[in-house]
């Protein structure tokens, strides 16, 4: 480790000069490797069995497909690995922390990036700046902010009712369609194809700073978002389906969101079976009892995932992500299916 914890740098200039590149999985054949981990041990075993489920979902024409996002692979370099699942008909929903879908792909949609640096940079001299660190991964505050007033701004210009997440990421698409400076992100995509995206912790985001200053701005007449009525209309997505599979990147609320439709559902009185293929790719260590950790096996206990066709995948998720999304697209299993429309549903 460096002993120059400043590592040459001292301007902001100079700590924003390399781009994060999101990496393209059309570029990239992955069936070998994919094929030969399959024949291996260890973590190498785990994905190649993740990815053979995953195979399975898109045969399985009977099967809604659940992207869930936890934790910052967006801002890492996976955010195109999203969108190319939604535009090549990968994903029929998909389930997000609010800083995948408004601190990473939103804010780059208005033009700004992500930037290459350390995790050994001195946080003191990072906050100087106004940078913020994730990992080895730097942000300018400064544009994290015009971020949460964009936000703002698109709040203050819709009808002051209820919304769910769901329908104000819609309206993000709808603003995006004719504003954004980086076109093809991950909320423009699913505008264009009709994948509904819920953020049930939405406000834990830019979100929630954009929206905290437009109810600041109009104490008597502003938005709201609808948590509840969002957990209704994604449970009315499983409900609707003859099959569900989850893909999850990470843990956290939207892990347990998704799963715990099938609990809503019967509570309801409608007769669903279990997620019936699973996936979740993870470091978060099973000991602690947490939501994150907790292994799908686990989940079936409570009546959430059926144990047929799970696989954890004990992985740092930039690191065998593209690897199993390339096999998918490659294999082309997505090109025999017919999209579900999802967002069709509410309008």
């Amino acid at each position: 480790m460096s002993k120059n914890k400043n590592l040459g740098h001292n301007r902001k200039k100079d700590f924003l000069k390399n781009p994060v590149e999101h990496i393209d999985i059309t570029s990239f054949d992955a069936r070998d490797i994919i094929s030969s981990m399959q024949k291996m041990s260890f973590v190498s075993r785990e994905t190649g069995n993740a990815a053979d489920i995953f195979n399975q979902m898109l045969r399985d024409k009977n099967c809604t497909i659940f992207l869930t996002l936890a934790g910052s692979t967006s801002a890492a370099g996976c955010m195109n690995i999203y969108r190319d699942m939604v535009k090549y008909n990968m994903v029929d929903a998909i389930v997000a922390t609010g800083a995948s879908i408004i601190d990473m792909d939103f804010f780059e949609a208005l033009g700004f990036k992500h930037y290459q640096g350390s995790q050994f940079q001195n946080d003191n001299e990072l906050r100087k700046n106004y940078i913020d660190r994730i990992y080895d991964t730097y942000i300018d505050e400064d544009e994290l902010q015009l971020c949460d007033k964009t936000i703002c701004d698109i709040a203050d210009n819709l009808d002051p009712k209820s919304y769910t997440s769901r329908e104000f990421i819609m309206e993000i698409g709808r603003y995006l369609k004719k504003y954004a400076k980086k076109k093809g992100s991950l909320i423009e995509t699913a505008y264009d194809n009709n994948v509904p995206i819920f953020c049930p912790a939405f406000t834990d985001s830019s979100a929630g700073f954009g929206l905290v200053m437009h109810q600041e701005k109009n104490p008597s007449k502003h938005i709201t978002i609808d948590s509840i009525r969002e957990f209704r209309e994604l449970t009315e997505i499983k409900i609707r389906s003859k099959g569900s599979g989850l893909f999850m990147i990470g843990g956290g609320v939207p892990k347990n969101f998704i799963q715990d439709t099938v609990i809503c559902a019967e509570l309801l009185g409608k007769e669903v079976d279990m997620h019936q293929y699973a996936i979740q790719i993870t470091v978060a260590d099973s000991r602690d009892g947490a939501c994150s950790s907790s292994t799908l096996k686990e989940a079936s206990s409570w009546g959430k995932v059926d144990t047929t066709k799970e696989q954890m995948v004990f992985a740092e998720a930039t690191s065998v992500l593209p690897l199993i999304a390339s096999d998918a697209y490659h294999k082309g299993e997505w090109k025999n299916r017919d999209r579900k429309n999802f967002s069709n549903l509410f309008k």
